[in-house]
């Protein structure tokens, strides 16, 4: 078991280091700093791009998702926490109500010092003044208003002071029902928002609730209704004294359309009436400025219908239930993005003519001489790691099958055989999560292949190094200082030598752009790195020769040439 872990080690640690060379027909030799400049005069042969980064992705392709698991537009209203208020701080908008009470004090020709509750009418009572309405008037403006009251009965000599002294602390029962995920009976203040009964009940149901239309009823009355897209796109909250007994309503979902593709949101949207039209449907999916085409499929008189128009002929165009919608940027371009990383001067974002080639683009990269490693220079390309994702999936599974139905002539041999299984099942598991780089290796011996470039691909410059790192089946693990007098087996002495499971017979140097060399005793320069494999001992384990196969097919990664 701890030989299989070993196993296991070198594989994962190989992998992470080592990527496939490719390369086309070798080019002339780089210079180490060609235009001081990297903005570039002439638009026809290179255009510089400003603020249009790429990142790349790790070669991994982004699956699209399907209609049937988008969520719909305002799903994440929820998603928060709704805090209601308490009144530990009176909030200068709070509106009164009944039950509340105000302290009034009033000096000169006539005083008073009293506390004076809101009645079930809503007013309050002063003598000699009378009842003065109090409900709905907002915190802020109590005394202006009892103050104006006063007034009108003594013209002079009566100073007033009057503020709300104490907001009700009774809270009000609302029922929440229909299309919600918890229907039921809920509690909170009387001015707490409709969205935060919502969130007590679990908000809407995303797959029966509408966002369109919510209703609160008291009785048999609507005292107001909701559109939750006004709320998420212009913030519009009606506002609602709730009283004991009223009653929220969620009604069911009205029609339904799927939107994806090149826009900032992807979910499914909900319109009132029979269809919407387009021009309706672009104010919410707000869709990238490169769109250029829309797909749309969808049944018409009760069989499928599909189409692909242009944006202007998307706009008249009528949409029904059901119906999803893909936003496509399918205008040719004649540019393509390209990156810069590691060391070099200028620039770090290039739109490139299609059809340019590497040495086009270098000529216009200034490097440090000092600094940069140009004969190591390196591309990481997103169709190449994607290809060898597919390659190295490919082997675990044809892994995987073996060892699951790997035949046991004994109970014994059986039971070893499923330890064996256990240990491989969990090597493919951790295998299959390794991202290759998608490394593309142009450089060897101070030449660059004049190869096509790509759209996103990623020029690397690796910075100079004076190190040695040498690591695998050695003692003591380390980096070295570069001696031009010293051989391989120099270094793994000054890394205390092999250990005893050591492969000595076949070595293993990675240079800094991903090449890779093997033998008994391969040169050695500076940046370079020194693997030590381990001795696989094939009568330890059936699968032994398998896994052999597999760590060397992703170490020299198959269908890579080298130069």
């Amino acid at each position: 078991m701890k030989f299989f872990k070993k196993i296991v080690f070198s594989f994962l640690l190989s992998f992470l280091i080592l990527s496939p060379s490719y390369a086309e027909d070798q080019g002339t030799n780089v210079n180490a700093a060609a235009d001081p400049s990297p903005v570039i005069t002439n638009s026809s042969d290179l255009i510089t791009a400003e603020d249009k980064p790429r990142i790349f992705d790790e070669g991994l392709p982004k699956t699209s998702r399907s209609g049937q698991s988008l969520q719909p537009f305002g799903a994440n209203l929820f998603a928060g926490n709704y805090v209601s208020r308490r009144p530990s701080s009176l909030d200068p908008n709070y509106q009164v109500i009944a039950g509340d009470k105000i302290a009034l004090r009033m000096w000169g020709e006539a005083t008073a010092n009293e506390i004076l509750p809101v009645d079930a009418n809503g007013n309050v009572f002063i003598p000699d003044v009378g009842e003065i309405q109090m409900v709905g008037t907002r915190a802020s403006e109590v005394s202006s208003k009892i103050k104006a009251a006063v007034g009108k009965v003594y013209k002079d000599g009566v100073d007033v002071y009057a503020n709300l002294l104490t907001a009700s602390t009774k809270e009000v029962t609302v029922f929440v029902t229909g299309s919600v995920i918890r229907p039921g009976q809920y509690s909170g203040l009387p001015d707490d928002s409709i969205l935060a009964f919502l969130h007590q009940a679990g908000g809407v149901d995303p797959r029966r609730g509408s966002y369109r239309q919510v209703l609160v009823k008291r009785g048999q009355q609507r005292v107001a209704s909701m559109d939750l897209y006004d709320f998420v796109n212009n913030g519009s909250l009606p506002k609602v004294l709730f009283r004991d007994g009223d009653t929220i309503v969620v009604r069911p979902q009205g029609s339904m359309i799927s939107v994806e593709g090149d826009i900032r949101n992807n979910y499914r949207f909900e319109f009132l009436g029979n269809s919407i039209s387009g021009a309706q449907l672009i104010k919410y999916a707000r869709p990238d400025s490169s769109v250029t085409n829309i797909a749309v499929s969808g049944t018409r008189d009760g069989l499928p219908n599909s189409s692909y128009i242009t944006y202007e002929q998307f706009m008249n165009n009528r949409l029904y239930d059901g119906d999803s919608v893909r936003f496509v940027s399918d205008a040719p371009t004649p540019v393509m993005d390209i990156s810069l990383e590691g060391s070099h001067l200028g620039n770090s974002y290039l739109a490139i003519k299609r059809g340019s080639r590497l040495q086009e683009v270098l000529d216009y990269v200034s490097v440090d001489p000092n600094e940069a490693d140009i004969g190591n220079i390196y591309i990481k390309r997103k169709s190449v790691a994607i290809e060898q994702k597919k390659n190295i999936d490919e082997a675990l599974r044809r892994l995987e099958r073996s060892v699951l139905t790997a035949p046991a002539s004994s109970d014994g041999e059986a039971a070893i055989r499923a330890k064996e299984a256990e240990l491989i099942l969990k090597f493919v598991e951790r295998a299959s999560t390794v991202r290759p780089e998608g490394k593309v290796v142009v450089s060897d011996r101070g030449k660059v292949a004049n190869i096509r470039m790509e759209d996103g691909d990623i020029i690397v410059i690796p910075p100079k190094s004076d190190v040695v790192m040498i690591s695998g089946e050695v003692q003591v693990p380390q980096s070295v200082v570069f001696a031009t007098n010293a051989s391989l087996k120099d270094y793994i002495a000054q890394a205390g030598g092999f250990t005893e499971r050591a492969n000595e017979e076949s070595l293993m140097v990675v240079k800094p752009n991903g090449k890779v060399i093997m033998g008994r005793n391969p040169p050695v320069a500076a940046g370079d790195q020194i693997m030590v494999y381990p001795r696989l001992d094939t009568k330890d384990m059936q699968f032994t020769k398998d896994l052999v196969q597999i760590v060397y097919q992703i170490a020299v990664a198959a269908k890579a040439v080298g130069l």
